[in-house]
C-alpha cells in the first residue's frame, strides 16, 4: 500500500472558521477605559454613603430635620406667601379698628353735640320761664299786711321783710270787720295771682286765694 502524502492546512476544504470575524470574541476582549474599570467602586462609595447617613439619621433622630435643596426654595416661598397673607389681615384688621374709632368719634361727637344742643333748649326754656315769672310779679303792687294776732308788731315785721324782699308798696294795718280762720294771702284779679303767690313763698304762707271783694290788689292776713 502506497504511503499517502502528508497532510497540510491547504488540503482541507475551508469553512467558516477560517474566517472570523474583525476583533477580539469570547474571553479575548478588549482593553477598557480608566472611567468604565472605577465606575463600579464610586458607585460602591456613593451607596456606602448614603447608606451611613441615613443610618446617623435615623439613629439621632435628624432625619425628619433633613431638608433638600429643593424643600428649602419651596418653604422660603411658603413662608412669604404666609408673612403676606398675615401682614395683609393685620392691615385690614387695624384698618377696621381705625374705621371703627373714626365712627365711634363721630357719634360720641354728635352725641356731645345733641345733649349740648338740648342744654341750650333747656337752658332756654327756663331762661324763658324765669323771665315770665319776673314780670309777672309786680313788686310795685300795693300789698296791706294786716295783723289778726295778740302779737305786737307782727304785721310791722312781715311788712319789712316784703320790703326787703323788694316790694315797695307795703303797708301794716289792723284787722276792720271779719276776718278769716286761717292765715291767707288775698288777691283781687288774676293778673295779681302771680304776685301773690310770690308774696306767700316769702313770708311762709301756704293759703293763697282770690278775693273780688278787696279795696287793695293784696291782702296778707296774719293769724296765731
Amino acid at each position: 500500500m502506497a504511503k499517502q502524502g502528508k497532510e497540510t492546512y491547504e488540503s482541507y476544504a475551508k469553512d467558516m472558521f477560517d474566517n472570523p470575524p474583525a476583533g477580539p470574541m469570547g474571553v479575548h476582549r478588549g482593553a477598557r477605559s480608566a472611567a468604565s474599570r472605577a465606575m463600579p467602586y464610586v458607585i460602591v462609595v456613593i451607596v456606602s454613603l448614603l447608606a451611613g447617613l441615613l443610618f446617623w439619621g435615623i439613629y439621632s433622630g435628624e432625619a425628619g430635620n433633613l431638608k433638600m435643596p429643593w424643600a428649602a426654595k419651596e418653604s422660603s416661598s411658603t413662608s412669604s406667601a404666609s408673612t403676606g397673607k398675615k401682614s395683609e389681615g393685620k392691615s385690614e384688621a387695624a384698618s377696621g379698628d381705625t374705621d371703627k374709632n373714626k365712627n365711634q368719634t363721630s357719634d360720641s361727637s354728635n352725641a356731645q353735640s345733641g345733649d349740648a344742643t338740648d342744654s341750650d333748649q333747656n337752658d332756654g326754656q327756663n331762661s324763658d320761664q324765669d323771665t315770665d315769672t319776673n314780670q309777672s310779679v309786680n313788686l310795685s303792687t300795693q300789698i296791706r299786711v294786716v295783723n289778726a294776732t295778740n302779737i305786737t308788731g307782727y304785721a310791722k315785721s312781715k311788712a319789712d321783710a316784703l320790703t326787703q324782699a323788694g316790694y315797695t308798696s307795703v303797708t301794716a294795718d289792723n284787722p276792720t270787720g271779719n276776718v278769716p280762720s286761717q292765715t291767707v294771702v288775698w288777691y283781687q284779679n288774676e293778673a295779681d295771682k302771680a304776685t301773690a303767690e310770690n308774696v306767700a313763698q316769702t313770708l311762709n304762707i301756704a293759703n293763697v286765694e282770690q278775693s273780688s271783694t278787696l279795696t287793695t290788689p293784696i291782702v296778707v292776713v296774719l293769724l296765731n
